[in-house]
């Protein structure tokens, strides 16, 4: 099954979602499609679509995930890393006007020079990216959070 999981934006991400559908249409996809659409609108019958579930029926279709294609947004990478899935980022842009700026591509390409996701800009190369996932290792991510919080008690006990 693969997830796609466009966040809580409320500006529409339908290019993505095209770009998916393209992708059903030439067969490059066959699994299942479970899209997360927060404020988009679009109409698919090969996908299904929910806007915004609680969080444990969130995290047990995250968890049931062979494949997460996300928008750029740290939380949705993040959640996904933590629960060892393979993860397609697709920023999104303020040209499309999907965004106020485009932050999410240096987002993107951080997770990706650190080894844990692949990126995609030009969503002519969704179809080769897709392929590649099935050989695609990334690496574990370990989140610091633990690190943070000491330093911030650390700080905090010593002034």
């Amino acid at each position: 099954m693969i997830l796609v999981l466009l966040g809580t934006q409320n500006n529409s991400f339908t290019r993505l979602l095209d770009a998916v559908q393209e992708n059903i249409n030439n067969g490059t996809i066959n699994d299942e499609v479970i899209v997360q659409s927060g404020f988009t609108k679009y109409e698919s019958k090969d996908m299904r679509f929910f806007s915004l579930i609680d969080k444990e029926e969130f995290d047990k279709i995250q968890s049931q995930a062979d494949l997460i294609i996300c928008h750029g947004g740290v939380g949705s990478i993040v959640s996904s890393l933590k629960k060892g899935k393979k993860v397609i980022v697709v920023p999104r842009l303020k040209r499309y006007g999907e965004h106020v700026n485009s932050h999410q591509i240096q987002i993107a390409r951080k997770f990706k020079q650190d080894g844990y996701v692949k990126y995609v800009i030009n969503l002519k190369h969704l179809g080769k990216v897709i392929n590649e996932m099935k050989n695609f290792n990334p690496k574990k991510y370990e989140s610091k959070e633990n690190e943070i919080i000491k330093l911030v008690e650390n700080y905090i006990d010593n002034n």
